[in-house]
């Protein structure tokens, strides 16, 4: 189970967010919505510990929590196995074989990532999620240069995950096919200092 309870974060010390509370269980998916700017980076990097909370409390268990956002996390001059590879082994896992098959990309596997495609890379970038072994993926916008098909091909691999007891949070604007994902719009949660003239704070620079 993820939870996260009265939660309050900030970018380049400045408050985005205060007050927020939510949780997830085997299963479940959480999607996050609000305007450019509104803190959705921000949540999720602190969700997955990248950065403090300025107040309250996320629990989860250790080593339960695989982030992916705009950075692919790839080697240029590996290939797309010895990628998976390197981060099956960086997680203890093995079986990178389901992660070539599920982001289709087996006809791919002797390449070198750095001759791939911007999708290519994607797709190699998020195969590392199923890599991890992980139960709670927190995705920031996972489906970035990907057409329509892969983005198809993403969804049924978040599907699998929840369908095996996984658990998603994510911030996305594009349809992944899943129904059943709860939503939670950010914007009430704007703290008082990210306000437009509160604070001394200007809100277009957030």
């Amino acid at each position: 189970m993820l939870s996260v309870q009265g939660l309050a974060c900030a970018r380049g010390g400045l408050p985005l967010l205060e007050g927020v509370s939510f949780a997830l269980e085997a299963g479940q998916a959480l999607v996050l919505r609000g305007p450019n700017g509104c803190g959705k980076t921000t949540l999720l990097r602190t969700v997955a510990g990248l950065q403090p909370e300025l107040a309250g409390e996320i629990s989860a268990a250790p080593d339960s929590i695989a982030y992916a956002a705009h950075a692919d996390g790839i080697k240029g001059t590996l290939s797309v196995r010895e990628n998976l590879e390197f981060w099956a082994a960086i997680y203890g896992t093995r079986g990178i074989e389901t992660a070539l098959e599920q982001m289709n990309l087996g006809a791919l596997q002797d390449r070198a990532a750095q001759n791939l495609s911007a999708g290519q890379k994607r797709r190699l970038g998020l195969a590392r999620l199923i890599v991890t072994g992980r139960p709670v993926w927190v995705l920031d916008e996972p489906t970035v240069s990907l057409d329509v098909a892969s983005v198809a091909l993403f969804g049924a691999v978040v599907r699998a995950h929840l369908a095996q007891g996984g658990m998603a949070l994510m911030a996305t604007h594009i349809d992944l096919g899943l129904p059943e994902a709860a939503i939670l719009d950010l914007s009430p949660y704007k703290a008082r200092f990210a306000e437009p003239g509160a604070g001394g704070f200007d809100g277009a620079f957030l």
